[in-house]
């Protein structure tokens, strides 16, 4: 319950349904509040007391500034409406502000139930609501194994960490899995879990958070090695670059290069990105009613310490046929790894009986 006095006066009474109801997320959905004036009933669902990325609140609005015989049209332009709604706005953001801090059990609960909606406000509108919604927003944490706030992270990060790490999945036992997430965890570094189709999307629209950027753990610049690993990746690169070039030729356009990596540790492969479209992103935004054919540049990483790698440069020197198969096979299991189907399974299953029938 709120009681304001001054220019504008009103009472408003509101709350947050212990679930969303059945049609939240359809069109037949509608926001708003009961608004009253002067205890008079006016209206059932006044849209434009409540913001869309906190739709989910109920309750009414109660002032005496408002006149008995408004329509809902001159509603839409009225200016003590618009300042009783930015109230109402800060309003809620400050109460749940209060409670992730001080009942972060009942904030976890509402959480699970309306945090899609909140990360959907801070995405939508070209992250016109971000500064409101980013506190408010959690991510599962690879180091805490529970949701957790930006600020949290942000509080425990490595002296000299510039970014905030995340990565994206299906679920977050197949995250937990992932071949490129060995280093970070090698390094003691926090990564966030994202597993909803639009969590990336507002990680990117946020940008960056208390001056930390964002940094998918599948992309090709994640620079966490030392200058002598460096060095050493590059001279193995210079000394295999004719291998690596004819596993790059091998795959075609299917990758934008080969290269060997320094991230990996006992997985013999993965998948890494150049640019703003990650995989997650490439996935989500094809499987979208008007989504074309969004393309990822994919990068193919060997793990050079591999036994995998002495068997491709044994084949260069002696069978670059057999090589080509090798080749195939690695990319189809880093397609496998990252989720994404493999485009002809009937090949990469008959190039396994070959390998496995010498």
């Amino acid at each position: 319950h709120n009681s304001v006095e001054g220019t504008i006066s009103y009472d408003s009474l509101l709350f947050i349904p212990s679930k969303p109801p059945m049609n939240y997320y359809s069109n037949e959905y509608e926001k708003g509040l009961q608004l009253y004036s002067r205890g008079v009933f006016i209206m059932d669902k006044a849209s434009d007391l409540v913001p869309e990325h906190f739709r989910f609140v109920k309750g009414l609005v109660d002032s005496e500034d408002l006149s008995l015989n408004i329509s809902r049209e001159m509603l839409q332009h009225d200016r003590q409406l618009k300042v009783i709604a930015d109230r109402i706005e800060k309003k809620i953001q400050s109460e749940l502000t209060n409670m992730l801090k001080k009942d972060r059990g009942t904030y976890e609960k509402f959480f699970k139930n309306f945090g899609l909606q909140l990360k959907f406000g801070a995405y939508a509108d070209y992250g016109a609501h971000k500064e409101v919604l980013q506190d408010l927003l959690m991510f599962y944490s690879s180091s805490e194994k529970k949701l957790v706030s930006l600020k949290e992270y942000v509080s425990r990060m490595k002296e000299g960490q510039e970014s905030i790490y995340y990565a994206c999945g299906d679920n977050l036992a197949r995250i937990e899995t992932m071949p490129q997430i060995e280093l970070l965890k090698d390094k003691g570094l926090e990564v966030l879990y994202l597993t909803d189709d639009v969590d990336e999307f507002v990680l990117k629209t946020i940008s960056n958070y208390e001056n930390k950027s964002f940094k998918n753990i599948s992309s090709d610049d994640l620079n966490l090695e030392s200058e002598e690993e460096k060095k050493s990746n590059e001279a193995q690169i210079e000394q295999n670059k004719d291998l690596l070039d004819f596993m790059k030729e091998s795959l075609s356009d299917k990758v934008a290069k080969v290269v060997l990596s320094q991230r990996l540790k006992s997985h013999p492969v993965c998948l890494s990105t150049e640019g703003e479209i990650t995989l997650e992103m490439e996935k989500v935004l094809n499987a979208m009613p008007s989504g074309g054919n969004v393309k990822a540049i994919r990068v193919l990483e060997i793990n050079a310490n591999h036994p995998i790698f002495q068997t491709l440069q044994t084949l260069f020197e002696h069978d670059k046929d057999k090589l080509k198969s090798y080749t195939n096979l690695l990319y189809g299991q880093a397609l496998l790894m990252e989720g994404i189907p493999i485009e002809d399974p009937v090949t990469f299953s008959n190039q396994i009986c070959d390998l496995m029938n010498p």
